[in-house]
């Protein structure tokens, strides 16, 4: 059995990509811990929840009833703070995505930041989908360069995020621009070689890339193929 850990924002992750990854993680025996910036239990973004564009972008029915089970685990509801991290205790580290302003904390956080190199350092499984990349491109190496630097990886496709933004920026304004620069842009930028994946993403086509100890995935629709490789990455040992 493995011991991953789970990094959550306070609030607005996506309950997909946070719960999809849990439930398979559950089922093939192993323990995960959570960890949020206060060290208390981390709420999701309501509006992925209820819908947003006419109610159209929102968790399916089928992963919603997962995302409730996981709040409702013992481990989600007493995670730990963000600086009671200790990376020798665990065997992998899980960076969950999300786009709403809530997310900053965790994409910003210097502390979790420390962790995930040491992850990194120690060769040990790292995986992260859609703005959990880049928790990965803001960490440095002990040559103070990012870790994704000259590795292969996927994360939010400009494309994708643009079109996102530019069918509800009307409605939501800046709701999916995270920040000014798009998330490949910034990956890209920091020396991760991005694969974009299939042009139409679709739920029944998860598109995930590894590089050795490192995998990616984009966006919820990839979460389930992102937890089977995840699962079966741990059972390598």
């Amino acid at each position: 059995m493995a011991r991953v850990l789970l990094a959550l924002p306070d609030t607005d992750f996506d309950p997909t990509e946070a719960a999809v990854p849990w439930r398979a993680l559950i089922d093939a025996g192993h323990e995960v811990v959570f960890a949020t910036p206060s060290g208390r239990p981390g709420a999701c973004d309501p509006l992925m929840l209820t819908g947003v564009l006419f109610g159209g972008v929102k968790i399916t029915k089928a992963n919603a009833p997962i995302y409730e089970a996981m709040t409702q685990d013992a481990a989600f509801l007493a995670p730990l703070a963000y600086d009671a991290i200790d990376p020798s205790a665990y065997d992998g580290v899980l960076l969950p995505g999300g786009h709403a302003q809530g997310m900053k904390p965790y994409l910003e956080s210097e502390v979790l930041q420390a962790a995930v190199a040491a992850f990194f350092a120690d060769g040990k499984p790292v995986a992260a989908i859609c703005h959990g990349t880049i928790v990965l491109a803001r960490t440095k190496d002990a040559d103070d360069a990012s870790v994704i630097a000259g590795r292969r990886m996927t994360c939010l496709p400009r494309m994708m995020e643009w079109s996102a933004w530019i069918a509800t920026v009307a409605t939501r304004g800046n709701y999916f621009r995270t920040y000014p620069e798009w998330v490949q842009s910034e990956v890209e930028r920091l020396g991760g070689t991005v694969e974009t994946g299939p042009l139409v993403a679709a739920y029944g086509n998860p598109f995930t890339v590894r590089d050795g100890n490192l995998l990616t995935a984009r966006w919820p629709g990839d979460a389930s193929g992102f937890a089977a490789e995840l699962v079966a990455m741990l059972a390598e040992g």
